[in-house]
């Protein structure tokens, strides 16, 4: 079996959520993914509650501040018993150590395990352009991305977040021994939507993805249950 498939809950409020989650089983420990606009609007109880039907939870809210400052946040996500998080890697080592050290001191204390910790390199949006011109990077996009990644691993993290198509190079540049894990999946002949470097589950097990995030090709389904199984299926037996 491969890492999870995650879903992505990409809605704003309790009610929005509850009409997706629901109608999943709540005995396979699914892993589910809140991300700013969700957490923002409904605070850590959404994650409790969640928690409490059996789910695990991938809380993504990206932190990026001073060391102190985001090992003092990253103690209050360890604390509350979720799978996974995440911060940017271009807020630099200490910042990135300093975050698995409140993971750690965080889980420690309420007696649950310690998140992972997956860094974000460079943003999808961000264009070469912008890059060189607002961020003044002499590397380009792919030598920017390999190197955070690196900080990333020396830094404590567990592993990145990254398009299914740069994994093969990742895993060359960074090795084995992290995670790997990709947004940016979809069935075969499923819109690309605002996403422009995309995979289908195969293509991703065949990268080398640890694990996948899906969104609207499951939330925004007739029947999301069938489409999450249909991809998890894809998934977890691709040659």
């Amino acid at each position: 079996m491969r890492g999870p498939l995650i879903v992505s809950l990409d809605v704003w409020n309790r009610e929005g959520l509850f009409k997706i989650i629901d109608q999943f089983p709540t005995d396979e420990g699914m892993t589910v993914k809140i991300g700013m606009e969700l957490f923002y609007g409904e605070g850590p109880t959404i994650v409790k509650e969640l928690l409490n039907k059996g789910f695990k939870i991938f809380l993504d809210l990206k932190l990026q501040d001073i060391p102190n400052t985001v090992k003092m946040g990253m103690m209050q996500i360890g604390r509350m018993g979720v799978t996974y998080t995440t911060v940017h890697a271009l807020g630099g080592s200490e910042m990135i150590a300093a975050a698995k050290e409140g993971l750690e001191l965080g889980s420690e204390e309420a007696g649950v395990p310690t998140p992972k910790l997956l860094a974000v390199t460079e943003l999808t949006s961000i264009t070469e352009d912008a890059l060189e011109n607002e961020q003044n990077c002499k590397l380009d996009m792919v030598d920017q991305v390999f190197s955070l990644a690196k900080l990333a691993k020396r830094s404590g993290a567990d592993g990145v977040i990254t398009s299914p198509l740069e994994v093969s190079s990742l895993k060359e540049q960074v090795g084995n021994d992290f995670l790997y894990v990709t947004p940016g999946i979809r069935p075969a002949n499923f819109p690309k939507d605002d996403q422009s470097r995309t995979a289908t589950p195969k293509q991703a097990a065949e990268y080398g993805s640890s694990a996948l995030v899906v969104g609207r090709p499951i939330i925004r389904a007739e029947d999301p249950v069938a489409a999450y199984h249909k991809m998890l299926e894809e998934w977890n037996y691709a040659n």
